[in-house]
């Protein structure tokens, strides 16, 4: 990945250097061809602008490389990251069970800590994994029905057990209607972008997590899924970006927050599969956020 990076970076960068040496030399013969003035006054003045022209878009896609490939580099030390401090905490606890005497309740409590780190380690493998599934346009889904409440619902539930929180911290709202709201689709790639819209508002909010999870009707044909929170926000200028496949939010805070920067790629990759669209608003800073997805029911 950084060695085809670089290859690119140093394309562009000869392009440049091409283009610059051409410069000169339309300037030369500028100066050993002045009895034709008027010619080479046209011709200078459209060479120079082709030159200008192709400077900027060389210049344009030359930063466009290099924040790929920063983007590239911080994608692969937050992975490193996430595999190496789970692996290594397990490693420790099962080097102290080989090499002291505990008693049960440290036992119990150093087996919760490596399950725990399994689950981890696990989920940074699955969530790596799917990014590169959902990447693939021609890969087919599922068409099965699927119950949204359902759905919402379990992903809510499973990050109360994940994180420790209970209801006031975590709560659910749905539509009161006597029919189920359905969509058709892959349940378990809509569990996972529910579930990585969950984590992120349980991750990016303050001590006193306040989420709420929220299923209704927009009409016949649509049905919006809402996750709230009234954590950090998002600055508006990075509302789009932040689905974009390694970007994360620059900022002090974003970055004590560990994470590979997949999450809402995944999210968006999987609603756009299901004919749906996602979207996020945020007040500002300090201000909390909502994502809302919407899908196309079924009836």
């Amino acid at each position: 990945m950084r060695v085809s990076g670089r290859r690119k970076t140093i394309f562009w960068v000869s392009l440049s250097a091409c283009l610059v040496a051409l410069a000169i030399a339309l300037n030369v013969g500028w100066i050993l061809l002045n009895w034709r003035e008027v010619a080479l006054l046209v011709l200078g003045i459209i060479f120079f602008f082709l030159i200008i022209f192709g400077l900027v878009i060389n210049t344009t896609f030359l930063i466009r490389e290099i924040r790929r490939n920063e983007q590239h580099d911080a994608f692969i030390n937050a992975v490193t990251h996430e595999l190496k401090t789970p692996i290594a905490s397990i490693r420790l606890y099962l080097e102290t069970l080989k090499t002291r005497d505990v008693n049960e309740d440290q036992r119990k409590e150093f087996y919760n800590i490596m399950l725990a780190d399994s689950d981890r380690l696990l989920g940074t493998v699955e969530q790596v994994l799917r990014a590169g599934r959902t990447g693939h346009r021609r890969r087919r889904i599922s068409n099965s029905i699927i119950d949204v409440n359902d759905i919402a619902r379990e992903c809510l539930e499973l990050a109360r057990v994940r994180y420790g929180l209970s209801d006031n911290h975590l709560m659910f709202f749905e539509a009161p209607l006597s029919d189920p709201i359905c969509v058709a689709g892959d349940a378990d790639e809509l569990r996972a972008a529910f579930s990585n819209l969950i984590d992120n508002a349980v991750k990016y909010s303050d001590d006193d997590v306040k989420v709420s999870v929220s299923v209704s009707p927009i009409d016949e044909k649509r049905v919006a899924v809402r996750v709230a929170d009234k954590g950090i926000g998002i600055p508006s200028a990075q509302l789009k970006r932040i689905f974009k496949r390694f970007y994360r939010v620059p900022g002090r805070f974003m970055a004590r927050v560990k994470g590979t920067g997949l999450g809402l790629y995944i999210v968006r990759s999987v609603v756009e599969k299901h004919g749906g669209r996602v979207f996020a608003e945020s007040p500002g800073l300090g201000h909390g956020s909502t994502f809302t997805v919407q899908l196309p029911r079924i009836s």
